[in-house]
């Protein structure tokens, strides 16, 4: 396993953890002077500064992109509905390639209408069907450009709003399914705030390999966890045993950059920027 005790060169930000202080421009520049070499955005960010303006930033400062968040959202109540969301994913598939991001990461989506509270069906089933579908027409474009797909399976308790793609071995059987030759064009995110609890993380990770794992995010979950959403941890100051699933990851070929992601409305989104990012490199070197 790589030595990340002397210095943060495999260090990537995934920009949400500063949001609430900078918009993506600052952001940009805050990690680029502390030799943070790469950064993984937010569609909305990128469109409040511009498209051209932030791949202008990225190649001037020389960051990477270890992903582009997000695509999916697939399933929903009628074709138009469906086909919107292809569309969508299409343009999203469209601005990582322009930014150079190692992958589009997708958020697969779940029932319908439940992430506004209302779901308009309660078939599972269904949604999951849909995912697949979406999945595939967006490989079969992603692949046109050469921008891989990695498919995020989120904690059960987002079932419902957010994913309906829940283990890594759910990602990996799609993944199977729509890409039989292992060909680096479809596979997945690990975050370990979604899959540390699995009892076949191990096996899975390993059955993934080099090919199928595309990023991989770090944060810790917090016991007692007062927001699922919006209460992640700073690596170290939770349960995950992060370097631990860390090992396995490298074990299985994985070689890139360890992502910090965290979404924290009563801690981190407080503070000031720097002192997150600064944190982000202390705790990569001693938690991670």
């Amino acid at each position: 396993m790589r030595d990340f005790s002397a210095d943060h060169r495999w260090l990537s930000i995934n920009t949400a953890t500063v949001r609430a202080q900078w918009p993506l421009d600052r952001i940009i520049g805050e990690c680029a002077r502390r030799g943070i070499r790469a950064i993984s955005p937010w569609r909305d960010q990128v469109a409040v500064v511009g498209l051209e303006r932030v791949a202008t930033l990225i190649r001037d400062t020389g960051l990477e992109l270890s992903g582009y968040c997000r695509g999916g959202m697939f399933p929903a109540a009628t074709a138009a509905g469906r086909q919107a969301a292809l569309d969508d994913n299409r343009r999203a598939v469209d601005e990582a390639k322009t930014l150079n991001a190692a992958c589009l990461v997708l958020v697969v989506g779940g029932l319908p209408g439940a992430l506004a509270g209302h779901a308009e069906h309660k078939d599972i089933s269904r949604s999951r069907a849909e995912v697949s579908d979406g999945i595939a027409a967006t490989l079969e474009y992603a692949r046109t450009v050469g921008m891989p797909l990695a498919i995020e399976p989120l904690h059960p308790t987002y079932a419902a709003d957010r994913a309906c793609v829940n283990t890594l071995e759910q990602a990996l059987d799609l993944c199977d399914a729509l890409d039989h030759s292992r060909s680096g064009a479809l596979g997945v995110a690990v975050d370990v705030y979604h899959v540390w609890w699995d009892p076949k993380l191990q096996s899975q990770i390993a059955r993934a390999g080099r090919e199928r794992l595309l990023a991989f995010h770090v944060c810790d979950w917090l016991t007692p966890t007062r927001d699922l959403l919006n209460d992640r941890g700073m690596m170290g100051d939770g349960v995950i045993d992060i370097p631990r699933i860390r090992g396995w990851v490298e074990a299985a070929g994985f070689s890139g950059y360890s992502e910090v992601e965290i979404f924290s409305t009563q801690d981190w989104w407080q503070r000031d920027g720097g002192e997150v990012l600064d944190t982000c490199i202390a705790r990569h070197r001693s938690a991670v």
